[in-house]
């Protein structure tokens, strides 16, 4: 315990420092300064805060759990992951970047107020919430599950995530939130390299499984990476990553650094709970119930020196990837939901609201962090055919952003709790069905609202 308070009391004095640094004062400060760091960020600060907004404690937690007990499965899900983002950011990339900066976009959902009109930002900003709250807690759960390995309890774990997300959010704004992905980002590839390499020589093996097996079915396959395959344009956190690039020049360094980092953290964090699962079957290491707790089990197995490294990068990973998604939250609350573009303190103020809604979802501990972080990408999958329309059919109107998103939304979560066996396929069929009612409507009503040129 005493290594940790040492390394986390570290932790805390230079990511405060950082955040300090970032947000002093550079001149007047606005919503595009401080939510989006005045879209002046380097393509490679962009890549890193893009992967680490990306890759949280459902890597080193979640991910190694689910290769553990699932096999390789799991490693072909997140890949899929990888490549759909590649492929979207590709396409869509600088049409989002180009969007936000001809019109001075903060927010990710004015992209469909722009289009749609303002209350289907605001429908738009409150799904969000709703959705990235409990996906925000999956975060701080991964980070309280490690710090009971070291002798702090669950619920002081909470409260010291809660802290910090808060802390570097208020300070540092974007910029300082991007500063301290970067750096955390670099070290959490780094611990995670180095575990794998200890679980090599430790474990003498991989055990991989077979795919499909009994639990990668076909159907459990697609349902679970459909949301997943379109995270880059439905997750507003890492839409709103695409606003603070400084130009398009850096998008595609940009893209080749970011697939760089997630092909190595993806096949580094699988085969680390596969090595553990040839242990297990080689009796080197013993079998683990819940898989969450997989990564616990490694790290007792671990010298104090690298399981303090490989704890404190899912501490990084936690904290970098609920900072992001707070403060886009927060940018969404006061210029989408409050109507307010100018003052800062609104944003401030709503910081603090939602991680106290974070850290008091986080103690219900609902779900194994994969499914929790799946089922919220499901309902925001109700994003995906307005952004097809932004870009491709420019049909619909006012009718057709709330539908989509109010019927999309409800639609996934009635699925979910029916239990579908393709709730994710029938989610995404409902969303475009909504969407093409609403064109009906629209045309109907003449509720078109006219589209702005980019």
């Amino acid at each position: 315990m005493t290594g940790m308070l040492i390394l986390l009391s570290i932790y805390v004095v230079v990511g405060t420092g950082i955040a300090v640094y970032a947000g002093r004062n550079r001149g007047t400060v606005n919503h595009e300064s401080y939510f989006i760091g005045g879209r002046g960020m380097s393509w490679v600060v962009t890549a890193l805060t893009y992967a680490a907004t990306t890759y949280s404690s459902f890597m080193m937690v979640g991910l190694v759990g689910l290769s553990y007990s699932t096999g390789v499965g799991a490693m072909i899900f997140e890949m899929t992951y990888l490549v759909a983002t590649i492929i979207l950011l590709s396409l869509y990339g600088n049409k989002i970047r180009k969007l936000s900066a001809d019109h001075k976009i903060v927010s990710p959902m004015e992209l469909f107020s722009f289009r749609f009109g303002k209350a289907t930002g605001t429908v738009g900003a409150l799904v969000s919430v709703a959705a990235l709250v409990p996906y925000t807690a999956a975060q701080v759960i991964g980070l309280s599950i490690i710090f009971q390995n070291f002798g702090i309890s669950y619920g002081t774990g909470v409260l010291i995530a809660a802290v910090l997300i808060c802390i570097w959010s208020l300070v540092g704004g974007l910029r300082g939130v991007a500063l301290t992905d970067a750096v955390q980002g670099l070290f959490m590839i780094a611990a995670a390299v180095a575990a794998v390499i200890w679980a090599g020589g430790r474990f003498g093996g991989i055990e991989t499984s077979t795919f499909p097996n009994k639990v990668w079915t076909p159907v459990f396959f697609i349902n679970m990476t459909l949301p997943w395959a379109f995270f880059a344009l439905t997750n507003p956190q890492v839409v709103q990553r695409l606003f603070i690039l400084k130009d398009r020049a850096g998008l595609k360094k940009m893209i080749i650094l970011f697939a760089v980092i997630g092909a190595a953290y993806t096949l580094i964090t699988s085969f680390l709970g596969f090595s553990a699962k040839f242990g297990t079957l080689h009796g080197s290491f013993a079998e683990i119930q819940g898989r969450d707790n997989v990564i616990l089990g490694i790290l007792k197995l671990m010298g104090s020196g690298l399981g303090l490294a490989v704890a404190l990068s899912i501490v990084f990973a936690s904290i970098s990837t609920s900072n992001s998604i707070i403060l886009t939250l927060s940018s969404m609350v006061t210029r989408d939901v409050a109507g307010n573009t100018k003052n800062i303190w609104f944003g401030r103020v709503f910081i603090i609201i939602i991680t106290v809604f974070v850290a008091l979802f986080a103690f219900l501990k609902t779900a194994y962090i994969v499914e929790l972080s799946v089922s919220t990408s499901r309902i925001l999958m109700c994003f995906l055919p307005l952004f097809f329309d932004i870009f491709h059919f420019k049909k619909g109107g006012k009718i057709t952003g709330l539908l989509t998103i109010i019927g999309g939304a409800a639609a996934a979560i009635v699925f979910g709790k029916m239990g579908l066996a393709l709730s994710s396929v029938w989610t995404l069929a409902a969303s475009f069905g909504f969407y093409f009612l609403g064109v009906i409507a629209d045309r109907k009503t003449a509720q078109k609202v006219p589209i702005k040129k980019s």
